[in-house]
């Protein structure tokens, strides 16, 4: 997929890059009154402006002519790469000035809309920078995926499913992407919002409470999540530096080793740019939350091979519930260094500090969650739970030639978390309103670090065409949790709860009593190999094999002790993956994939500190893609059939542990439909049938279904452009019933939700201001979002909340 360059300036009339440009509408009025439109670039085009561009860079000229002219400009980056000009000098015309700059080099242009003016290569016997007039062309621009601009809600190119930069129509699995787009209209300052409005068959799961971002997929939980292609630890993720999001569905072992067969989630961040660009945005919304992002980008050196990057965030957010609270700062600086065509560096860094106050929930009476106020909470304190995340990262990739080439990959992270949990439910007592509590305390560190190295090439045999991946990857991830304290606190009555009964002091003078390590190793081989036969027929195929060394130890004395008890385990796996799609036509693709995978669920740990054996997946899918309105709309239909063994539930009897369930098959239909239905409509649709049971499994959960998957889910989101400048939106999440507790059944009662949004572009000067409003749950319905450990901590959902933003691009 080419990469495409884009300037534009905002002081001219808006075109449909401004469009992508988010901004506040209050929700009862907003009297602003919008500035005039300027002349269009061609019906002025004999006027002459003045010019100072520096010979040297043709890709770096084009961009300051653009930005000066106020074209919106796109090209191949590889028509410019390695192009010089004389630059230009004095007042030109657009079409003289394009004359002179692109004099010798084999180009032309012609435009595509009013401001709008893309690059190709001149043919042969016309010189149409010369001779092209200026016309008035009507159509959409095609925007480069990273460009900022970009308002597309759709993405043909994905990498997360064959680590190759593959069109999605020929690739043979379930793969849907999240752009930063859908991202911005919808506001969502979280990935958990951002994955489950917009993805089939994924939800959040609630068994740590809300402190950490953990996902549910295909029915199974998974904290697989990838940055760039390589594993992070667990924690909370900030969008702030986030370009894209990628959900594969099903079993990724083949590429990734050990993972949860439901599928897994990896995120591109963002790249420095060889163009200055720069955001600033202002949220703020009900119960008291704000959110301040920067952004800025631009090239460090005179021709653009050296850029930066910076992002960063600040929020403080607050919550419906007394307690709760979220703030965090985020800052992620990064270099990319681009000498040639052939080579590219990233080094990127990242730091995030945040005070979190976790969320238990409400206990549940029966088979229902109790009647007490949503907003109710049982903690005791506002004191939060504090960690550092600092993690450094790199890649890099040399191209030998058009067909082959090399990357590497590495990431560091070290993650600390000093906790403070008090409050985090337990039971509740026969009288039906006496609840069980805990406290949590003490500190952990998790260090994790990660790399791999891919080659890559393209050939041809004996007619067909092969795509071939060799790599090898390694993972360590090392969590002590020396000097902690679990232990049980006083009771408190919920239907009548009486707060501020201890104290912090006493509180921290509790002496530690639980120590807890985990290690975990893992070392891959793998080698893949997409092949195209007559340009319809592609077929996958590839294997993988995995060395995982894994272990535990606990102790209720000492660090050392815990060490002492320490048990690990080496499991080995040859994890295969087959695929055939066929692609009749362009906008039709019908595909089959068989894959197996080594589970990834051993993270929970028994009650009397035993190992739990290897979890294991096999996967049968097949369905359709679809794809129209020159790749601006597009579906994709599946149908699968999931079995994953040796799984583990919730213990009873001791709440933090896991025990051994067994088999459990997970069987289903997915429906995604995103993109661009007319010029000024955009829609992501999405519906999930899961038939997921307990298989082979003890007595109890023989048959049932496993916590927090409902049966039917779908969302619906849609934008409606009215004017260059004014957009409107609305959507909603329906979530069916589910299961929250498998022990001790407790239904939790589905829901709908619906939300809107309204943004108004206001150009001022050379820059931008956008503002917006986005209200979530609009009909302020009651509804639960999930369970945690079990029925006696039943997360709750937001009421009706605005969330409003001011955001000035320039």
């Amino acid at each position: 997929m080419s990469s495409i360059i884009r300037i534009s300036n905002p002081g001219l009339q808006p075109s449909r890059l401004h469009l992508a440009i988010q901004g506040i509408l209050l929700a009862s009025a907003l009297t602003v009154s919008a500035a005039p439109h300027a002349e269009s670039i061609n019906d002025n085009a004999s006027v002459k402006r003045s010019y100072h561009i520096d010979s040297g860079s043709l890709s770096q000229a084009l961009r300051q002519f653009a930005t000066n002219s106020g074209l919106l400009f796109s090209a191949e980056a590889k028509l410019t790469d390695g192009k010089t000009t004389v630059g230009l000098d004095g007042e030109y015309t657009v079409a003289e000035g394009f004359k002179k700059l692109l004099a010798g080099t084999g180009l032309t242009y012609r435009y595509t809309g009013d401001n709008s003016v893309v690059l190709k290569v001149v043919e042969s016997g016309n010189d149409a920078a010369s001779t092209l007039p200026a016309i008035r062309v009507t159509g959409k621009a095609v925007y480069d995926p990273d460009d900022p601009y970009n308002t597309d809600y759709n993405r043909s190119n994905a990498s997360t499913a064959t680590k190759t930069d593959t069109p999605i129509m020929e690739t043979p699995m379930n793969i849907q992407v999240v752009p930063k787009s859908l991202m911005n209209d919808q506001q969502d300052i979280n990935i958990t919002d951002a994955i489950t409005k917009n993805v089939s068959g994924v939800q959040a799961d609630h068994g740590s409470g809300d402190i950490y971002e953990v996902f549910l997929i295909r029915g199974f939980s998974t904290n697989n999540i990838y940055r760039n292609g390589l594993l992070r630890g667990f924690g909370t993720y900030d969008p702030a530096n986030i370009e894209q999001i990628e959900v594969l569905k099903g079993p990724a072992s083949m590429l990734y080793g050990r993972a949860q067969p439901g599928g897994l989630i990896n995120y591109t961040t963002k790249k420095g740019w060889d163009a200055p660009a720069y955001s600033l945005q202002q949220q703020f919304g009900s119960y008291d939350q704000y959110r301040t992002t920067a952004d800025a980008t631009g090239p460090i050196d005179k021709d653009g091979k050296l850029r930066y990057r910076l992002n960063f965030s600040y929020q403080d957010i607050g919550s419906f519930k007394q307690f709760v609270n979220n703030e965090r700062y985020f800052v992620a600086p990064t270099l990319t260094w681009r000498p040639n065509d052939r080579f590219e560096a990233n080094l990127e860094l990242e730091h995030k500090h945040e005070k979190k106050v976790n969320d238990w929930g409400i206990p549940s009476i029966g088979n229902r969650p109790a009647p007490v106020p949503l907003s109710r909470s049982y903690l005791d304190s506002d004191k939060p739970t504090e960690n550092d995340t600092t993690l450094v990262a790199y890649d890099w990739a040399f191209k030998f030639n058009d067909d082959w080439a090399l990357k590497n990959r590495f990431l560091w992270e070290n993650w600390d978390i000093q906790y403070n949990d008090i409050g985090g439910t337990i039971s509740l007592q026969a009288d039906n309103r006496t609840l069980d509590r805990r406290l949590i305390t003490g500190h952990s560190n998790q260090e994790t670090y990660s790399t791999n190295l891919d080659l890559s090439g393209k050939f041809n045999l004996l007619g067909t065409n092969h795509d071939v991946l060799l790599g090898g990857d390694y993972y360590h991830n090392a969590f002590n949790g020396p000097n902690q304290h679990f232990s049980k606190m006083a009771p408190i009555d919920i239907f009548n709860p009486v707060y501020n009964i201890f104290s912090q002091a006493a509180i921290d003078a509790i002496p530690l009593d639980f120590n807890f390590l985990r290690k975990e190793e893992r070392f891959g081989v793998y080698f893949q190999d997409q092949i195209t036969l007559f340009d319809k027929l592609h077929i996958l195929g590839g294997g993988r094999y995995d060395w995982v060394n894994y272990g535990t130890g606990s102790s209720s004395k000492s660090f050392e002790i815990a060490k002492a008890n320490y048990r690990d385990q080496d499991d080995q796996k040859f994890s295969p993956r087959v695929g055939v799609l066929y692609q009749p036509w362009q906008w039709l693709s019908l595909f089959s994939s068989y894959t197996e995978s080594l589970g990834s669920a051993n993270s929970g740990y028994s009650f009397n500190g035993e190992n739990f054996k290897p979890q294991s997946g096999e996967q049968w899918e097949a369905g359709f893609k679809t794809e129209f309105f020159d790749k601006r709309f597009s579906s994709t239909v599946s149908f699968y059939d999931l079995t994953k063994a040796n799984t583990t539930t919730n213990d009873p009897d001791h709440p933090g542990f896991k025990i051994t369930a067994g088999k459990v098959r997970s069987r289903g239909i997915e429906v995604d439909v995103k993109g661009q239905v007319t010029e000024k409509l955009n829609l992501v649709t999405t519906y999930a049938f899961t038939d997921i049971r307990y298989t082979v499994a003890n007595a109890s959960l023989l048959g049932q279904r496993p916590i927090n998957v409902p049966e039917h889910q779908a969302t619906l989101w849609s934008t409606y452009q009215f004017t260059e400048r004014f957009k409107a939106g609305l959507g909603g999440v329906l979530v069916g019933k589910r299961l929250g507790d498998n022990n001790t059944p407790v239904d939790l009662p589905g829901y709908v939700t619906m939300d809107m949004m309204a943004a108004y572009t206001i150009p001022v000067g050379k820059t931008r201001l956008t503002t917006q409003v986005n209200i979530h749950n609009l009909l302020d319905k009651g509804y639960y979002t999930g369970a945690g450990y079990g029925r006696n901590s039943i997360n709750t959902g937001n009421p009706l909340s605005v969330m409003g933003s001011l955001r000035l691009q320039f």
